[in-house]
Order: C-alpha cells, then structure tokens, then sequence
C-alpha cells in the first residue's frame, strides 16, 4: 500500500507539517505529488496538497491507525522539488504549511470545499472568465509610418509589436492605458487586432529599427566577465550565485540577456525578477525583443484569468522565460536553468505578510534544488550579499562577485557635490539652495530634463500651532497625520483616514486644541517642491509623481510617458522615481534634503539612505550629455552621503559593517521580531510578556540575544496596540522551530501574533 503525506489547507502554525494518509489501491493512479485531495481531519472532511508519496508511512507512525484519502480534487500542480521547497519555507520562517503550498497552486484556484449534484465533494470553481484570445499586430502600413513627437504611447505600442504579434492582455499588462493609442493606430490602419487559438505565435519580421533591442556589438570587459562568471556557475550545476555588481547604467540588463540566451540554447528557461510592478513593462519590452514568442509575465496587474492563462503556458514549456513581480519566483516552468533578481538590494523582495519570505534567499534555496544558476544584480548590492561573496559560500552553495566599474560607450559617472545645509539658507520658500537652483535654471534653458527627488510625499510633513505646539495626529494610530495642500486634508499615512482642514494663512485654519488660527504647515513634501519649482522656474513644465498621483491603474507609466515627451521637463517625486528610468536626457538630478531617512530608527537606515541616493544620482548623464548631481544635506559629512561624490562605495561599506559587527546586526546576525497586536494593551502585553520568557529559556546557551519586550515605534494602528520583542541570533542560525515553540498556544481571538524572520521593518 502507499502513503501520502498531506499538508492541510488549514491556515495555522498550529499545524506544523504533513499528516500522513493510506493511498487506496483505486486511486493510487491518481495520488501524486501536487494533487489536491479530500482527507478528513478531525472528523471533518478537509482539503489537502500531497507532498510525498511512499511505500511506508513517516517514522514512528502506526500504519493500522492512518486514515484513507477519500479523493482526488484536482490535478498534481507542483512537483517534488516544489513540495520540498514550500516545507522549508514553512519551517524557514514559522509560518503554516498551507500558506507555502499555496504560492506553487494555479492562480484563482478556489480552495473551499461544497457538495456536487450527486453529493460528493468537491472543490467550489471561480468563474474567472475566459482568457482573451486577441491578438495585436502591425500591418505593413507601419514601416513607413512616423508617430508624432508627442505620441509617446503609439510609439512604445509600435515598438512592443515590432518583433512579432503579442497578446492583447499582455499590451494591457505592459503599456497599462493601451486602448486610446491602439483604436489611434487601428484608425491609420498601422495596428490589427485579430483572434487566435494558439498559445504562441512565431514573430514576423520587420524593417522599424526602434523595434528591438539587439545585442550591442561588442561587450565592456565587466559584462564579459560577468557572463564567463555566469557560464562557469551554470557549467557546474551546483546552485551557484553569481552577484553582478554594476554600476548604474553599466548594462547589467544585457548580461542578463546573452545569459538567459544560452540557457535557453541548453533547453534551460529562466525566472526574471523585478522590484515593483511599475518597472515590470520596461523589462519586458526588451525581453520580448530579444526572445519573441517565449515570454510569460506574471504580476497583480492581470486578471486571474490572464494570469492562469500565463501559468498554463508555463506550466506546458510554450513560454519559457518568466519575467514578474516577487511571486513569479514559484511559476512551474520546467528544467529550470537561471534565476534573474534585478535590483537585488530592494525591500520589495521581502514579504511583507504570511509567509514572510526574502525572495533573494528562497531563490537561493530553489538554484541548489534544481541545479540552477542565480544571478544577483544592483549597483548597490545588500550588506548581506557583499558578505555572502566575501566568505565565498553560504548554506554550501558558491557565491562569486563580479565587478562592472564602467559603462558601455562613452557613457560616464555623474559629477557629484554635496552642499552642506549646516549654517545655510536656501532660497525659493527655503527649499533649494543658490547651487541647486542655479543648475535647475541652466539644465532648463539649455532644454535639458531634471529630476528633483524628496523622500516624502504631501505639502509639508505635519501641522502644527505656533501658539500652543498642537501636532494634529491619528486618533486612530501613534503616528501624526500628513497635510496635503492641494486637497486640504490631513491623511494618516497608517491607517488612510482622511480630515479636511485649512491651514495658515487661511482665515478659517483652526488649532483643534486651542482654536488659534496660526496652524502652519511644517516640513517639506512633494506639493511643497513643485509650488517652488514653478516659482523658480516659471515656464518649465513641471511633473509631480508620488504615491498620491500615481493612484489608479497606469498611473506610474502615464507619468513616465509624459516626461518622456515633454521637453526640458523637470521630474519631482519620491523613491520610485529613483529607479528603474532610463532617460538620456537627464542631466541634472537634484535632492532636495538627503539625510531624512538616516534619523528614522532602523539599523539599515543609512544603508538605504546610500542606496537610494546612488540610485538617484545614476538617473544623470545616461546619454551622449554629462551628469551633474546636486545633494543637499545637514549631515554631509555622514560616510552614506560623503561616499557618493566620492563614488567610493567601499568607505561607506567598511564603516557600516563595523557598526554592525559590533551592535550583531545582519550580515553577523539573523533577526526576528515578533509582534503583539490587540485591542486591550494589557492582554497584548502579557501575551508578549510570556514570549519573551519562552525565548529566553530556549536562548540559553545559544548565543542569542532576546530584547523586549516593549511597545513598537507605530505603538497604535487602526485601534490595536502594537508590542514585539526582538531575537538576535548568529548568522547561521535556524529561527523557526524555536519561535513556533515559543509562540504556541498563545494569542487568539483578541489577540494575534506575527512571526517575521530576517525583518525588514522593526517599526
């Protein structure tokens, strides 16, 4: 007989692996790894995911005792391998099993159970409606037809059809507002729109040279050492990881190309993943050029319908190179050959609710399954890989570091300066000093673009009365709220509630507290900058891009196309424009206050604050024109902000890895903090109280540090106090099972707790 081990589609730590089950010789056919069954389980009937079948149950069970599978629900959807990797996982970061599972299942798959018209059980369906067979191509009108200077979204339309027809879904997922510039073209007679029942359609050629993204003649030396580094790594078959440590524009993008083009020579396919959704298009378009017919994208933006449509195609091997968002990481392609992360050091890749997973390091775990190959890359590679690469190996797989210092071409570094603000004052409504606003003024007279960035959004961090100090905050959370001139609302960046109010000097602005009217706007935001902006700059066209203009669908490519065809335009917004463009035009790239995030309270504080300021600056001088960057800074001589004009990275690391080694932080140490949450502060306290004293027992002679407990830094969010407590632990330590002990049994309806391993927000 055999035995299954099935892992219940029950949401709980409480169930901490598989449970094993009798496979009756009926279906024994039928029960295979991956396939979703019917079992019961404490005298009810539950679903399951099989993730091991053997002629003998685990060690230590009762044969006479294990309880038969009662059905087949649905097909295997994952293998082995994937099934292994999902019970890491659950153990990795003490989460549920299911919860893993889950990740490797086709998208909009419904997991509850009902009875069918003959009383069996089954699985409930979801009507995801039926995938869009049309099609978009160019006819032959389109070799000689010109888009107008303007017309940035007929263009990027043209050149994503120039290699071959494409999916109209995948249009929509890459161009966001395709519809307007298709029915433009359609109308010239530029673009066809047809249906097809195949799944991949051969290319077609053409003569539009902006159309694809051919290989350059010749690699710089770093990309042909990268790509030996790769070739070697791929040869060997051992789970090998490859950091590809570029400086901006040093076309790391291109290493990812000719690398995934031999993978797929060897029948190889290959994962690609980028940091955010809004970078997704601009990735796929040269992918798609360069591997027509064989591309799959997987991301929030589609459907679940598109997006089980591009599973299945995986799924079959009719695409084989996968590009998406952090979860394209567990698409079923086959004979897995590379994994790509883009943009590495990136937040992004850590998830933020069950199952809390870095991707960096679950893609780290799936190469040394399969016998791939990952490659890293980012001109600001994390303190964890840099260390990774130093020791050579981590968890037994090689890691190697290559180097590419130099850009292709005659592209250069940026000029870099930092203006100390310490003992200065800055004109235009005291955001910019006479340096930065001089080279605006220059940038924009010589019809050159800029990009101004802020690491914050809104008009002006807070309000607050000059007569009584009155800082208006959340009733709702520990946090105070965030004015927006534009719409004169306070917003709570926590929780989203909104209030209207006025400020000064409006005669109706109030103080909630003692009435005066000197309610004033302080701080400086997004809104602020471009009030400034147009009043230093009165006919340059100014475009503000944010979390608060980006809102709705397409909204970050509306703004990128915008600048893209808006002469001598000049860019302000946040972090997401730090990244990711590629504009030659740019030659001046200004920060307005660079030292904002290194006072926040986060021992990666100046490691991002570094990294994003790196990022920033390589936005400068990717054209034929040089690169001027502008930072301003109170703390200008902090080695974060110093080690940017000097392009010197290496200072800035040396000094942060001290910091670190003495204080056991990451890369020395492995962190976790647990978190508290319930309406009654008592209850959420001793709940956390009895944590901390689990851990600490456990923690004895390990070497691990428990602190806490105490209330988070966002102590309120949405009316639930917040408490955690935080382990620190050696590098090489296994966090999980000892958490999921310690936390058993507690919490519950009134109060729940949150595991999070190798944290990326202690707030």
């Amino acid at each position: 007989m055999a035995f299954a081990s099935v892992v219940l589609d029950i949401p709980t730590r409480a169930l901490e692996g598989a449970y094993d089950y009798a496979v009756p010789s009926e279906l024994e056919g039928e029960v295979a790894v991956g396939a979703t069954v019917l079992v019961d389980f404490a005298r009810r009937p539950s679903v399951g995911y099989v993730v091991r079948v053997a002629d003998a149950p685990s060690e230590g069970v009762d044969p006479t005792r294990i309880r038969p599978v009662r059905s087949v629900l649905a097909a295997p959807a994952f293998d082995g391998p994937s099934a292994e990797l999902a019970l890491w996982m659950a153990r990795e970061y003490a989460c549920p099993p299911s919860a893993c599972v889950r990740l490797f299942l086709p998208p909009g798959l419904d997991h509850r159970l009902r009875k069918g018209d003959e009383g069996a059980w089954e699985l409930s369906s979801r009507d995801l409606g039926a995938p869009d067979r049309r099609w978009v191509r160019l006819t032959d009108a389109a070799e000689s037809f010109e888009p107008a200077a303007n017309a940035t979204r007929q263009r990027r339309l043209i050149e994503a059809l120039g290699r071959g027809p494409v999916r109209y879904s995948e249009l929509r997922a890459m161009l966001a507002d395709v519809s307007q510039p298709l029915t433009s073209l359609a109308a010239k007679g530029v673009v066809e729109v047809f249906e097809a029942s195949m799944d991949v359609i051969e290319p077609e050629g053409t003569t539009l040279a902006s159309a694809a993204a051919p290989a350059p003649e010749r690699l710089t030396r770093g990309q042909g050492r990268a790509l030996a580094a790769v070739a070697r790594a791929f040869a060997r078959g051992d789970g090998s990881v490859v950091l590809v440590d570029g400086v901006t524009g040093s076309g790391k993008t291109e290493v990812y190309l000719e690398a995934i083009e031999a993978g797929l020579a060897l029948g190889k396919g290959a994962i690609v993943l980028v940091p955010e959704i809004s970078l997704t298009p601009q990735t796929v378009g040269r992918f798609r050029s360069r591997f027509p017919g064989k591309v799959a994208v997987l991301h929030s933006r589609l459907t679940p319908a598109e997006r089980r449509q591009q599973w299945e195609l995986i799924r079959e091997g009719s695409a084989q190179v996968v590009v998406g968002a952090r979860s394209a990481l567990f698409s079923p392609l086959p004979d897995l050959g590379l994994v790509v992360i883009d943009e590495e050091h990136e937040f992004t890749y850590k998830q933020e609710q069950a199952p809390r997973y870095h991707a960096r390091d679950v893609a780290a775990r799936l190469v040394a399954q399969r016998g791939a190959t990952l490659v890293l890359g980012s001109a600001t590679p994390s303190l964890e890989s840099l260390e990774r690469c130093r020791a050579g190996r981590w968890r037994g797989a090689p890691w190697e570091r290559v180097a590419m210092p130099e850009r292709p071409g005659a592209g250069a570094l940026p000029e870099v300066r930092i203006v100390d603000l310490r003992g200065r004052r800055t004109q235009g409504g005291m955001v910019f000093t006479p340096e930065l606003a001089s080279a605006l003024k220059e940038a924009f007279e010589r019809g050159e673009k800029s990009i101004v960035l802020l690491n914050r959004r809104g008009f002006a961090t807070f309000l607050m009365c000059q007569d009584c100090g009155c800082v208006p905050e959340c009733p709702h959370c520990s946090s105070s709220l965030t004015y927006h001139a534009r719409s004169r609302e306070l917003m709570c960046h926590s929780c989203g509630r909104i209030w209207p109010v006025e400020a000064y000097p409006s005669p109706t602005a109030r103080c909630p507290h003692c009435g005066s009217r000197y309610l004033q706007a302080m701080g400086v935001g997004t809104e602020r900058v471009e009030a400034e902006l147009a009043s230093l700059l009165s006919d340059a066209p100014i475009i503000r891009m944010d979390a608060d203009t980006t809102r709705g669908e397409g909204g970050h490519q509306r703004i990128l196309e915008r600048f893209d065809a808006t002469p001598a335009a000049v860019l302000v917004g946040t972090q997401m424009i730090a990244k990711g463009l590629d504009f030659p035009e740019v030659t001046l790239v200004g920060v307005v206050n660079a030292d904002t995030s290194l006072k926040l309270p986060d021992f990666r504080a100046a490691e991002r604050t570094y990294d994003l300021l790196e990022q920033v600056a390589g936005r400068a001088g990717r054209g034929e024109r040089p690169g001027r960057v502008i930072i301003q800074s109170h703390w200008a001589t902090h080695p974060a902000i110093a080690s940017i004009a000097s392009h010197d990275r290496d200072a800035f690391v040396a000094t942060e890895l001290e910091e670190r080694e003495e204080a056991l932080y990451p890369p020395f140490a492995r962190l976790a903090n647990v978190i508290c949450t319930g309406r009654d502060e008592r209850r959420a306290m001793a709940v956390m109280g009895e944590v901390a004293n689990r851990l600490r027992a456990r923690a004895a002679g390990k070497g691990w540090q428990v602190v806490g407990p105490s209330a988070c830094l966002r102590s309120r969010v949405k009316d639930r106090f917040r408490h955690h407590v935080i382990v620190k632990a050696p590098a090489e330590a296994s966090l999980g099972p000892a958490l999921l002990e310690a936390t058993h049994g507690l919490g519950g309806a009134d109060v729940s707790i949150a595991i999070d391993i190798d944290p990326y927000d202690l707030l």
